[in-house]
């Protein structure tokens, strides 16, 4: 069963990136869009908005900066030990799990040190890097984007958003768990 689900896991990473972007392609030409000049239409406009969220994310860094160097993340991290074990989450990956809706240039520091520490084909290693694939930097995207278009009331974006990382990590463990080890 496993070397089956392994297999088709496999062959659906090969094939899906292929096959949305001629999904895209295929999309646009039977809808006759001119593809290529919109894609270079939204490319000037995403430069527009990278200046305007500078601002956001230099305060989104600093707040993560002064979070790690504060000791908070170490001390959520004991606490929430025992609790990561009945999951079957290794303690050591609960950072990586915090991180990620928080970060993605620090939730990348944090993967590479557990990668160092633990090696990349250990179950600590393979599971940071799929959390790092299975989520998303929520409150990055909150913090940064919502504020750049000036959008105050998220509404149901933060629940929605922190549900959506929790089941990414879950999916996570359970995954490297059923493939992995």
């Amino acid at each position: 069963m496993g070397d089956l689900f392994r297999s088709i896991i496999n062959i659906i990473s090969i094939l899906a990136i292929p096959l949305v972007l001629l999904l895209f392609l295929l999309w646009g030409f039977f809808k006759k869009v001119k593809v290529y000049e919109v894609f270079v239409e939204g490319a000037k406009d995403g430069f527009n908005t990278a200046v305007r969220i500078i601002p956001y994310l230099v305060a989104m860094l600093v707040a993560i900066a002064i979070f790690r160097a504060s000791g908070a993340l170490e001390l959520l991290t004991t606490l929430l030990a025992p609790v990561t074990s009945l999951i079957g989450m290794p303690p050591e990956a609960l950072p990586m799990a915090f991180m990620r809706p928080l970060s993605g240039s620090g939730s990348l520091g944090l993967m590479t040190e557990l990668m160092k520490v633990h090696g990349p084909d250990s179950v600590i290693g393979v599971l940071a890097s799929t959390m790092y694939g299975s989520s998303e930097t929520t409150f990055y995207v909150l913090a940064v984007y919502f504020g750049a278009v000036n959008i105050k009331n998220t509404r149901h974006a933060v629940p929605v958003g922190i549900i959506a990382d929790v089941v990414g990590m879950l999916a996570a463990v359970w995954i490297v768990r059923v493939l992995f080890f």
